[in-house]
């Protein structure tokens, strides 16, 4: 791809991330002029504490949230060479919905985010042990385990759920995904997972390479096995950062990279990096309508009430091609 165009995709994405950051913070049912909020000249303290201390850091959340879930998805659908591979693939999500129905349960609330990266990373070895065959991988078997770990992991939140009692509405709120505790606190975690993006960008080539299959891989050069483990992992990671702070939000990791491919190609160079802006431009928006004109829904109903339509728009472009 054109580098001059790939550079000018990359720069529209990232100012179109700051425009929605901007956009979040002064919506809302107190309504802030953006003149007030660039010059700082905010003269009512409700207003500011409003501004500063519960939309901004909610706004950078979601971008951080969805950056990572779309990089991941990325990744994901390379390496399975699947296109409805998504960050969950490895049942992260199932696993991260256990952590914290335990947290809850046993009256931990405090330790959910913890409970839910331990769940989330502890799933994705488990489906990775049970795939694994004398040290080789089998992306067939890693998605097929995957979704069986991930059905057996919804079986235990359902019992939890059971004995749940009045902890109910926690985990049932977690399982839809939202972002009402998002605070500063959280942008310290969630910044690391630049970490890891960082690196599926400068595996940018590697993934390349695979998505021609394993055969090529290894005629060029490259060790499948050892690859996919460290892709794997990292993805793995930032999907259970992610669902740490927001809970379970599907769709965002599975569309955003269909969008970005049709508009920059399959490229990883060019890809990762876009879908990290698509990602985060995705979930900032969905997270602002929710929270402004629905009664501050789950965001992870509206991904989904607007991203499962829009897929199934994509397939059927794919399918007419």
């Amino acid at each position: 791809m054109n580098t001059i165009r790939s550079s000018l995709i990359l720069i529209v994405l990232g100012c179109a991330v700051l425009i929605a950051v901007l956009v979040s913070v002064i919506t809302g049912p107190v309504q802030v002029s953006i003149i007030d909020f660039l010059t700082g000249t905010l003269t009512d303290k409700t207003h500011y504490q409003i501004l500063f201390d519960i939309r901004l850091p909610r706004a950078i959340a979601a971008a951080l949230v969805g950056a990572g879930l779309a990089c991941a998805g990325a990744a994901m659908q390379t390496l399975f060479r699947n296109d409805l591979a998504d960050p969950y693939t490895l049942g992260t999500s199932a696993g991260g919905a256990v952590g914290v129905s335990l947290a809850i349960i046993a009256g931990m609330a405090l330790l959910v985010p913890v409970a839910a990266f331990f769940g989330a990373i502890g799933s994705a070895f488990l489906v990775y042990i049970l795939a694994a065959q004398n040290r080789h991988i089998s992306t067939g078997n890693l998605l097929l385990t995957g979704i069986a770990v991930s059905m057996f992991f919804s079986s235990v939140v359902s019992v939890c759920l059971v004995f749940s009692g009045n902890n109910m509405h926690q985990i049932m709120f977690w399982l839809m995904g939202g972002l009402w505790n998002a605070s500063w606190a959280d942008i310290p975690l969630l910044l690391i997972t630049l970490i890891p993006a960082g690196i599926l960008i400068l595996f940018s080539r590697d993934l390349n390479i695979m998505s021609c299959g394993e055969a090529e891989t290894r005629t060029l050069g490259i060790d499948p096995e050892k690859t996919k483990i460290l892709l794997l992992g990292v993805s793995a990671g930032i999907t259970g950062l992610a669902v740490s702070v927001s809970g379970s939000i599907g769709f965002i990791g599975l569309v955003a990279p269909h969008i970005m491919r049709i508009i920059t190609g399959p490229d990883h160079r060019i890809l990762i990096p876009a879908s990290l802006g698509c990602g985060a431009l995705l979930l900032i928006c969905a997270d602002t309508v929710s929270r402004t004109w629905l009664g501050d829904l789950p965001v992870g109903i509206v991904t989904a009430f607007f991203g499962a339509p829009f897929f199934l728009m994509l397939i059927r472009r794919r399918s007419d091609l």
